[in-house]
This record gives structure tokens, sequence and C-alpha cells, in this order.
């Protein structure tokens, strides 16, 4: 029989943060290398303060485990 591992708590961090770091590669390549003319707040939302709440929310759902 299997025992199961104990899952490391900082996984789910680790995912979204390469989740976000793709992400937010591909959307600054669309923005600033292809025909996409969005605004200079759309670009700040999206690749700075999208990120930033997101890991801020995330760092605060780790911390409330136990």
């Amino acid at each position: 029989m299997m025992q199961p591992g104990r899952r490391n708590p900082l996984l789910p961090w680790f995912i979204g943060l390469v989740v976000i770091v793709a992400t937010d590669l591909w959307v600054g390549y669309q923005m600033f290398a292809t025909a996409c003319q969005a605004t200079g707040l759309a670009q700040v939302l999206v690749l700075v303060v999208m990120p930033a709440v997101y890991l801020v929310l995330m760092y605060l759902t780790l911390r409330s485990q136990d």
C-alpha cells in the first residue's frame, strides 16, 4: 500500500507564480511587439496590478492555512 506523502504547502503559490510570469510575458509580447494599441492604463493593469493582487491573495490564502 502506498502511503500518501505530505504535499508542499507552497506548491499552489509556485504554480500561480509560473502562470503569472507566463501570462505577463505573453501579454507583454502582444502589447509591445505586435500592433496591439492598448492604452498605458490597460498595460499597467494587466502587467502590474493584476499579478500583484493575485500574489497578495495567494499569500493571504497560504497564511490562513494551518
